[in-house]
């Protein structure tokens, strides 16, 4: 199989390395420093475990990227909708597209059933383009379950974590997860092939929508903000909030919010992606991971006092950095 890695930042650059370092065939798509630095020196991955140096193909652009079987999105969800559109050129009859987004993707609703079915969310898909160059049968949804920074161009630190999960959005088990798994498997994650994909996704959309933009506004690690009692009671009340919306939606999370915030202490002095992103001078995820559950909670009926609050705060915070 042929993968492509589309956004090699902390993430997808973490997972092309594992993959090159494994012999499988892997092109990553950069940019910027970051992209000059990989064609020079490979990736250089750090962690607890030891120093290691891929060489995958790097590539600065797409038309360099034709004829992958699998694609991995590795950009943040506001690129999305810039981005899908150049993909649809390199996608073959049977190329599936892995989203490892954080918060409600864009094809959460498809194939859904119910009041729901096709649902889709202006926030996180404007117009349709992202639905509209992505076939709803082409994707496979994951979730990431560690953490990496990039403490220099080409250079990725591992926090900590090795999980990603995948699954079909209807919850079968098929050939295509089957393959990719072994793949990931064999390049040193660990992969679980879920048939509950759309579950898993609202555990960790319970610390998106809050965890991350509460860290932005106090410029506060996971443990910090949980061990202040004021702030962790703001944490819990978000996600209150977010878990009526799940609820409403007929899904039924399989941890409590109890259990979701003392996984989160444990991580402990890890900033958030939004804070990483804040300090960076990056554009923060505040739609994708907050904003998009909002808008969600209006389309269903559920008042978010808490999460409306820190999502306007986060707003105000987004807008006056952008225009720094």
């Amino acid at each position: 199989m042929k993968f492509l890695i589309v956004g090699a930042g902390a993430i997808g650059a973490y997972i092309g390395a594992l993959m090159a370092r494994a012999g499988l065939d892997v092109t990553l798509f950069a940019r910027g420093p970051h992209l000059v630095a990989m064609q020079q020196n490979g990736v250089q991955v750090r962690s607890a475990d030891g120093e290691f140096q891929a060489q995958p193909k790097i590539v600065g652009s797409l038309e360099d990227a034709a004829g992958a079987d699998v694609v991995f999105l590795g950009v943040k969800a506001h690129s999305l909708p810039q981005l899908a559109p150049q993909l649809k050129p390199l996608l073959g009859p049977e190329t599936t597209v892995v989203s490892t987004q954080n918060g409600i993707p864009w094809w959460y609703f498809q194939g859904f059933g119910g009041p729901w079915d096709e649902l889709r969310l202006e926030r996180i898909d404007p117009g349709g383009v992202i639905s509209a160059a992505i076939e709803a049968r082409r994707v496979l949804g994951s979730i990431v379950y560690f953490s990496t920074e990039i403490t220099a161009p080409g250079t990725i630190q591992h926090i900590e974590g090795n999980r990603i999960s995948i699954g079909e959005p209807g919850g079968e088990r098929s050939e295509r997860c089957r393959k990719i798994a072994e793949a990931l498997v064999a390049s040193g994650l660990r992969c679980p092939v879920t048939t509950h994909i759309r579950q898993e996704i609202w555990v960790k959309i319970l610390g998106n929508a809050s965890l991350n933009p509460v860290s932005a506004l106090t410029r506060s690690t996971l443990a910090q903000m949980l061990r202040d009692a004021g702030v962790a009671e703001l944490i819990r009340g978000i996600m209150h909030e977010v878990e009526t919306v799940s609820r409403k939606l007929g899904m039924e999370l399989p941890v409590s919010i109890e259990q979701r915030m003392a996984g989160a202490e444990k991580v402990g002095e890890h900033k958030t992606s939004m804070l990483q992103d804040l300090e960076a001078g990056r554009p923060m995820e505040l739609e994708a991971l907050v904003g998009s559950v909002v808008e969600l909670g209006e389309r269903v009926g559920v008042a978010m006092p808490h999460t409306r609050t820190v999502y306007s705060l986060a707003k105000l915070l987004a807008e006056r950095t952008a225009r720094r």
